[in-house]
């Protein structure tokens, strides 16, 4: 699912108060950081990351790298820190709702 200009204005106003969730140090994106990025989409549909100093990644490689294990969609890069954003499966939670 491509994100559309305004779905990523929208997103990236809505990520500018998170904190960021997920780490990623030295051993870049692997399986934990993947399962625990999975996990926080699940539960918030938008997250914020982080990659530390140590990582030998980009940020925007790790950002691109994580997105594609995880299915999600990078809406935003700055710095070290990205936001990836995937619609959850879950009914329990209160959804975005994207123009």
């Amino acid at each position: 699912m491509a994100l559309t200009g305004k779905q990523v204005r929208q997103l990236r106003a809505l990520a500018h108060h998170l904190n960021p969730t997920v780490q990623i140090g030295r051993g870049g994106v692997s399986d934990a950081v993947v399962e625990q990025a999975e996990e926080s989409l699940e539960a918030h549909e938008l997250v914020k990351c982080a990659v530390q100093d140590g990582c030998g990644l980009e940020t925007r490689d790790a950002a691109n790298t994580l997105a594609e294990l995880a299915g999600a969609e990078v809406v935003q890069v700055i710095g070290h820190r990205f936001t990836i954003y995937r619609e959850s499966s879950r009914k329990d939670i209160e959804k975005i709702k994207l123009y």
